[in-house]
């Protein structure tokens, strides 16, 4: 159905476009011309198996870590508008906040029936030596595999759940894992293996329904993430929940969902939930997931009615909870979604 067309690339600038600046690498523009440029060196065989393309740039490329909300909602609305003329769209952004993007666009992208191929660098793409043009070039093939209708993020040969993934390394080029989800799939002999009953195909077939509220409304900072660790005081959790601007909070706790026996605390995230804020929990182990009340530590947060986090990462916990805020929902409703598996995150 949709094997003649060609794939989008959309880049947003990061590593894999960076140049030399004044101060040091900065995001550079004209990346086009640049990435024909260097796929023009790959042996004949392997760049005629590519697929056509097409390049856009965002207005203003930026260094990942400077992304926000906003960045998110530009980039879902750029491949909602450009959804029918493609086959299959790569995202080339800063590994810095990628995991963050990709999870944020799964949800705004709900129901998607092509591939979306998140992928960066850990080096800019003319630098000796740098991991770009391998991963550009995997992200293309897989963008054009019409067994992927989720998004996924393609680095070091392996493709995974967008959802799922999270940066792991500062230097490695394989820098990013999937702690609690397989792969989706890998790069074998320079052609794209997509693996079979791992994808979102089946629950989402169907017609497209994207979900692209405006996260600008919600401010800066709609969502706090707080780490217990030994010593923690009730007084500090509340100064953050008891901000009017603080709209949901993400509490990472200990091993399968543990916090201090202390009623204060409690009180503080019960008067949050009860003042309609939405207070999540995940593990601070990146590994495995929570069960509220398998140790008597863990009953309170059941008492408190915050909502188990289960095993995402948080960032899929963080950026699904500014998607939830940012619906018109009820509060039940909105806490029901949050349990909910939209789009396999946990």
């Amino acid at each position: 159905m949709f094997a003649n067309l060609p794939v989008l690339i959309i880049y947003t600038g990061g590593t894999i476009g960076m140049v030399p600046g004044r101060f040091g690498l900065e995001p550079g523009t004209d990346f086009e011309p640049r990435l024909r440029d260097s796929l023009a060196s790959l042996p004949p065989a392997r760049r005629a198996s590519l697929p056509d393309f097409d390049v856009i740039e965002t207005d203003h490329p930026i260094d990942s870590s400077a992304a926000t909300p906003t960045e998110w909602q530009v980039i879902a609305s750029l491949l909602a508008t450009h959804y029918s003329k493609y086959r299959g769209f790569v995202v080339l952004h800063g590994t810095d906040t990628l995991a963050w993007t990709a999870s944020s666009l799964a949800y705004q992208l709900q129901g998607i029936d092509k591939p979306v191929v998140l992928s960066g660098a850990m080096a800019p793409l003319e630098s000796p030596g740098s991991d770009a043009l391998s991963n550009i070039e995997d992200a293309l093939r897989f963008s054009a595999d019409t067994a992927l209708q989720e998004v996924g993020l393609c680095f070091a040969g392996r493709l995974l759940r967008g959802v799922r993934s999270r940066k792991w390394s500062t230097h490695d080029a394989d820098a990013f894992i999937s702690p609690n989800y397989p792969v989706l799939g890998e790069i074998v002999e320079h052609q794209a293996i997509v693996y079979a009953n791992r994808g979102l195909d089946a629950l989402q077939r169907g017609a497209p329904r994207f979900e692209l509220p405006d996260y600008r409304g919600l401010g800066d900072s709609p969502v706090v993430r707080m780490t217990l660790w030994p010593g923690i005081s009730a007084d500090r959790i509340a100064r953050w929940l008891d901000d009017e601007t603080t709209k949901g909070a993400l509490l990472e706790v200990w091993g399968g969902g543990n916090i201090p026996d202390d009623p204060q605390l409690i009180g503080v995230l019960a008067k949050a939930v009860g003042e309609g804020k939405l207070v999540a929990a995940i593990s601070q182990c990146p590994e495995g997931s929570i069960a509220f009340g398998a140790y008597a530590a863990g009953n309170a947060l059941a008492e408190a009615d915050v909502v188990s986090g289960d095993g995402m990462t948080p960032e899929a916990t963080m950026t699904k909870m500014v998607h939830l805020l940012a619906l018109p929902l009820p509060d039940d409703q909105r806490r029901s979604r949050f349990s909910a598996s939209l789009v396999g995150e946990r």
